[in-house]
């Protein structure tokens, strides 16, 4: 019996530690982009499918380990709150995804060098 040959394809995952302590992963970025775009926690959660308090958690725990605020926060209520990056926080996503485009062609490349191409 033949099987058939799926094609393969390389997969990993990526975070940062701050000591001991998870800092930051993908979602995490996806989340802070989803800030930048919306203005609202509440809605940048939402877009990347988590809860609002897992995101409030999640943003509290990144910038304690990181050891600066990534979003300027001003509460809701009747006058509506807003979020946005601050420089800290844009810098973080900018530099984190260039980071991943360089890690993304990097492992591509061993991974060839070391399977071959198919």
């Amino acid at each position: 019996m033949h099987h058939q040959a799926h094609r393969v394809r390389i997969r990993h995952k990526v975070w940062l530690d701050a000591g001991e302590q998870f800092a930051v992963g993908d979602g995490g970025v996806d989340l802070l982009r989803a800030i930048d775009e919306t203005g609202s926690i509440r809605a940048a959660a939402r877009r990347v499918e988590w809860s609002y308090r897992h995101a409030l958690a999640y943003l509290d725990n990144a910038e304690a380990a990181l050891g600066h605020p990534l979003v300027d926060r001003a509460r809701g209520g009747s006058e509506r709150g807003g979020a946005r990056l601050t420089l800290a926080g844009a810098t973080f996503v900018r530099r984190y995804g260039a980071f991943r485009q360089r890690l993304d062609a990097a492992l591509i490349r061993l991974y060839r060098a070391t399977f071959g191409t198919s």
